[in-house]
C-alpha cells in the first residue's frame, strides 16, 4: 500500500492568501482557503489517489471471483468488476461531500478474503454479503454509541498490530498459491510450485511483475501496483498470442477483448439476504464471521484515518482527527453499501496516502476519485483479461507492507509474544483469518489470567474470548446437542 513522502509542514508554497478575495462556492463548501490548498492541487491529489489505488477494482474480482459458495456457485468477473467500482465511487464521493476528507474508499483488502474463504463456503453469495451489510451496520452503531473506543481499549494495541501482519502474511500467501508459485507438494504440506519446481510461462509472467512492482515501488512511482499489473498482462497477452498450449490457471485467459467499452452489470445490486447465513452456517459460525469482519474493518479504517489525516494537516491541537465522527460513519456505511452492490466491505484505504502526498486536504479529492470510479464501470472488459499471475503480484507486495507493523509489537514481552505469534501464524497456516484472531484473543486472556494480571484483562476479552472458545469447539457442541 503506497506510502509517499509528504511536503514538509510549515510554510506552503502554494498557500493560500485569501484576504479581501471572493470565495467561490466550492472553496466555501469545502473550506478550501481554510486548508490551504487550491482546486488544481486537489484535481491532482484526487487523480493521483485513483492511480494509486485503481489495482483494487482488479484484484478484488480475481480474490473473490476464485473462490465458490457453499452451493458451488462462482460469482464473474464482470459482475465484481462493476460491483466493486460502483460501491468504490459511490462511498468515495458520499465521504468528499459528507465528511470532506480526502480519503477513498473501496473493497479491503483485508476483508475480502473473509468473505471469500470464511464467510462463502457455509452459506450463499447473497447471504454472505448480508453479513457485509450487517457489519457495516454495527461499525455505524459504534462509531455513533461510542462502543467503537470501548473495543480500541478492549483489544490489547499488540494483538491489533498483530492482526494486521497476520492478514498481510495470509494475502501474500493468497498470492503465492494463485500464481502457482507455492502449490501442494508430494510428503509436504507445501511445496514450491508444482512438484517442488518452477515450470511453465504463467510462473514466467508472474515473476516478472513481481520484480517489476517491487522495482516501481521502491522508486516511489505513483501507481506502481497498478502499473506492474498492466505491465504483466500485457506480457501475459504476447505470451498468449505467441506460444501454443499454454495453460493458465484460474478463471481468466490473457486475451485481447473484442471492445474497451461495455455496458456495467449490475447483476449483483441488492443481491443480498441479510439474515440467511445465521441459518445456513449456524449463528455460532455465522457470528464469529460477523465479528472478524467487523474487527479487520473496523481498526484498519481507524489506522488509515489516524496515519492519513496527520498527513493531511486534518488534526487538532492534541492531535485529534477533526471530524472523525463523520469519516467513521461513512467508513461504515461504505460496508453496508459494498455488501448490497456486491462487492464485499469497503473501507477507507491507505492509498489516500498518495493523494495527500500530492497536496489533497480536502472532499473535492474524493469527489474527483469517486468520478474516476464511477467511469471505471464502463471498462469492465479490460478486468477481464487480466491472469491470476498479473494480479497475483499485487497481493504479496500489498502482505510484505502490512508485514512492517511487526516491528511495532514487543516480541521481548511474552506475554505479549505468544498471542502475537499465535495470531500471526494461524492466519496463513489454517488460510483462516479468524482462527488467527481468536487464536490470539484466547492465548492473550488465558496468559494474563495465569500471571494474575487480572487488570490487564478487559472484561469485553473474556466476552470474546468465551464465544471464540464456542467456535474452536463448534464439532464437540454439535455432537453433544446431537
Amino acid at each position: 500500500m503506497t506510502q509517499l513522502q509528504t511536503r514538509p509542514s510549515g510554510e506552503d508554497p502554494e498557500a493560500i492568501d485569501a484576504s479581501g478575495a471572493s470565495r467561490t462556492w466550492i472553496d466555501r463548501f469545502f473550506d478550501l482557503t481554510g486548508r490551504g490548498t487550491t482546486v488544481a492541487r486537489e484535481v491532482r491529489g484526487g487523480i493521483t489517489t485513483f492511480v494509486a489505488v485503481a489495482y483494487i477494482i482488479l484484484l478484488i474480482p480475481i480474490i473473490l471471483s476464485g473462490a465458490k459458495d457453499v452451493t458451488g456457485a462462482a460469482m464473474t468477473v464482470p459482475q465484481l468488476t462493476t460491483a466493486v467500482a460502483l460501491s468504490a465511487a459511490i462511498t468515495t464521493i458520499l465521504m468528499g461531500v459528507v465528511g470532506n476528507a480526502p480519503f477513498a474508499l473501496a473493497s479491503g483488502l483485508g476483508i475480502a478474503p473473509v468473505v471469500a474463504f470464511q464467510a462463502a463456503p457455509h452459506m450463499t453469495w447473497n447471504q454472505a454479503m448480508g453479513l457485509v451489510v450487517l457489519e457495516g451496520v454495527v461499525i455505524v452503531l459504534f462509531a455513533l454509541t461510542g462502543i467503537r473506543q470501548l473495543i480500541m481499549d478492549a483489544i490489547p494495541t499488540p494483538l491489533k498490530h498483530a492482526i494486521g501482519v497476520g492478514i498481510g502474511m495470509f494475502i501474500a500467501l493468497i498470492g503465492l498459491v494463485d500464481a502457482g508459485f507455492v502449490g501442494r507438494g508430494e510428503g509436504t504440506v507445501v511445496t514450491l510450485g508444482a512438484g517442488g519446481r518452477l515450470a511453465g510461462w504463467p510462473i514466467v509472467v508472474f515473476c516478472v511483475g513481481l520484480l517489476l512492482m517491487f522495482a516501481l515501488f521502491v522508486r516511489r512511482i505513483p501507481g506502481a501496483i497498478l502499473i506492474g499489473i498492466v505491465a504483466a498482462t500485457a506480457l501475459a497477452i504476447v505470451i498468449n498470442a505467441l506460444v501454443d498450449g499454454v495453460k493458465w490457471p484460474g478463471v481468466v485467459t490473457p486475451e485481447l477483448p473484442e471492445k474497451i467499452v461495455s455496458t456495467p452489470d449490475f447483476s449483483l445490486l441488492f443481491d443480498v439476504d441479510l439474515f440467511g447465513g445465521f441459518g445456513a452456517a449456524g449463528v455460532l459460525t455465522a457470528t464469529v464471521v460477523l465479528f472478524t469482519l467487523v474487527l479487520s474493518g473496523f481498526f484498519d479504517a481507524m489506522g488509515t484515518i489516524l496515519g492519513v489525516g496527520e498527513e493531511a494537516r486534518l488534526t487538532d491541537d492534541q492531535g485529534r482527527i477533526r471530524g472523525v465522527g463523520k469519516i467513521l460513519t461513512i467508513d461504515g456505511f461504505g460496508a453496508i453499501i459494498g455488501g448490497a452492490t456486491g462487492g464485499s466491505a469497503n473501507t477507507i484505504v491507505v492509498e489516500s496516502a498518495a493523494g495527500v502526498g500530492e497536496g489533497a486536504r480536502t472532499g473535492l479529492a474524493s469527489l474527483v476519485t469517486g468520478a474516476l470510479f464511477a467511469g471505471a464501470m464502463f471498462l469492465t472488459p479490460l478486468a477481464a483479461v487480466v491472469p491470476a499471475q498479473a494480479a497475483a503480484p499485487a497481493l504479496v507486495l500489498v502482505g510484505a507492507l502490512m508485514m512492517t507493523a511487526a516491528r511495532k509489537i514487543e516480541w521481548d514481552d511474552i506475554d505479549l509474544a505468544i498471542p502475537a505469534f499465535l495470531t500471526i501464524a494461524l492466519m496463513p497456516f489454517t488460510y483462516s483469518i479468524t482462527n488467527g484472531v481468536g487464536a490470539g484473543v484466547i492465548a492473550y486472556t488465558v496468559i494474563k489470567a495465569a500471571r494474575g494480571r487480572f487488570d490487564q484483562i478487559h472484561w469485553l476479552l473474556w466476552v470474546i474470548s468465551a464465544i471464540f472458545v464456542g467456535y474452536f469447539g463448534i464439532g464437540a457442541i454439535e455432537q453433544l446437542l446431537g
